[in-house]
């Protein structure tokens, strides 16, 4: 489905026409309509920022990507024998509609001091990535119309990407072990209703939600996942008040802060192009958080996380907690990003020594382990007898049912002890 904000305004015209009709005239109609409007140009060609806006933004210098290489495209040929054999079938990666990079990703972004920034709400969500000591904000109302941000961050190539389809938001190294310095931009394509990636230099398909390559010439290559996580607004420049912000200076004529997908955050409503097993545990579009380590991953449904506010358990024999925070809302409700409701921010952490007992407090946003220390969302201790240290952050996802269930079937679902 894609982000064009022609495309988008037509899907979203046809709900408030006709309220509660999604089902497949609808979705098939949709497709239609965004490869009709990307393939005449509709996504809007890339015009660089003037001069004048770049003067009061921060440029990051970036490494440099690795040159392509003469190699058979995955994106163009698939089923091209000289491939390795995919780990997908084939017929299961299915059009979403625009055309190769007609979502179109972000490849020089540009960015504010976060106490300079006027156009962010105060419970907007942001994704935050921390890497070599430096922290930076990504707003989900720019990413929900790019998906992609290949960026440097601390002097290492990072890729930020974000999946509105199925709520998820992944970071990754793109380093191969082999000294590769790969980018990424948008197939066009969908796997179990997620966005599909594709690198520059050999146009292998990627699967976002696990950052593995599966048809072209890399595939089986893994990429290293970074912890991220999505909090509102003004937790996030409250505690980094210096730290960079993505800007909406991208090159590109977007309608940053409308949400294309209005009512998608409808536990109720089917996902889009999904055919894959439902497992009946939850309904599909359930909100979950997901910690992943390693081959292990354990799942907790979000209302019950909101409710419990810190659920502590192993994954893959390491003691972790998932913690809850109110004031983020939801990004895909209503028409525009800040309109949504509250489902708060959870992030998942380590307890190592110095977070055991970890447990709510009176006070909601804030965690407390059995030494007395307290915690924030961010993994800080603000005071205690271990204040000023920082707990190790695990790689988790917000996402919804269907897509780790699919993608992870073998998850554990877990509930916090009532």
């Amino acid at each position: 489905m894609g982000a064009d904000g022609a495309g988008s305004y037509s899907v979203s015209r046809f709900r408030q026409v006709v309220p509660g009709l999604i089902g497949a005239v609808l979705l098939l109609g949709a497709i239609a309509l965004m490869a009709f409007v990307f393939g005449r140009g509709g996504g809007g060609g890339f015009s660089p920022p003037a001069d004048d806006a770049i003067a009061a933004l921060i440029e990051v210098e970036q490494v440099r990507s690795s040159p392509k290489l003469d190699v058979v495209s995955g994106l163009q040929r698939p089923g091209d024998e000289r491939h390795p054999e995919p780990l997908v079938e084939l017929a299961d990666i299915r059009s979403g509609g625009p055309p190769p990079d007609g979502i179109p990703p972000i490849d020089r972004p540009f960015f504010e001091r976060a106490n300079d920034v006027e156009w962010l709400a105060p419970a907007e969500a942001v994704v935050v990535l921390e890497r070599g000591g430096e922290t930076r904000a990504y707003p989900v109302q720019v990413l929900t119309w790019h998906e992609i941000v290949n960026d440097t961050v601390a002097g290492e190539p990072v890729t930020v990407s974000y999946c509105p389809l199925c709520n998820s938001a992944v970071a990754y190294e793109r380093t191969l072990a082999d000294g590769t310095v790969l980018d990424f931009g948008t197939s066009g394509s969908l796997y179990n209703s997620s966005l599909v990636m594709y690198d520059r230099q050999t146009e292998t398909l990627w699967t976002h939600f696990d950052g593995l390559a599966v048809v072209g010439h890399l595939t089986g290559a893994q990429l290293n996942l970074i912890p991220m996580t999505t909090v509102a607004w003004e937790d996030f420049v409250s505690e980094y008040p210096d730290a960079l912000v993505l800007s909406r200076t991208t090159g590109y004529s977007r309608d940053y802060g409308a949400n294309p997908y209005p009512g998608y955050d409808d536990p109720d409503e089917d996902p889009f192009l999904f055919d894959g097993r439902v497992d009946d545990r939850l309904r599909p579009k359930d909100r979950v958080a997901v910690a992943r380590l390693g081959d292990d991953s354990v799942t907790v449904e979000w209302d019950e996380i909101t409710a419990a506010r810190v659920h502590v358990t192993t994954v893959n024999g390491v003691r972790i907690a998932f913690v809850h925070a109110p004031g983020a809302v939801s990004a895909l409700e209503g028409h525009n990003v800040r309109g949504g409701r509250d489902v708060g921010a959870v992030a998942v952490y380590e307890l190592g020594e110095a977070g055991e007992g970890m447990r709510a407090t009176n006070e909601a946003g804030f965690f407390e382990s059995s030494d007395g220390t307290r915690w924030n969302i961010f993994g800080e201790a603000v005071s205690g007898p271990a204040a000023g240290e920082r707990l190790m952050p695990v790689e988790h996802l917000d996402t919804f049912w269907f897509a780790i269930a699919a993608f992870d079937p073998d998850t554990r679902l877990e509930s916090p002890p009532s």
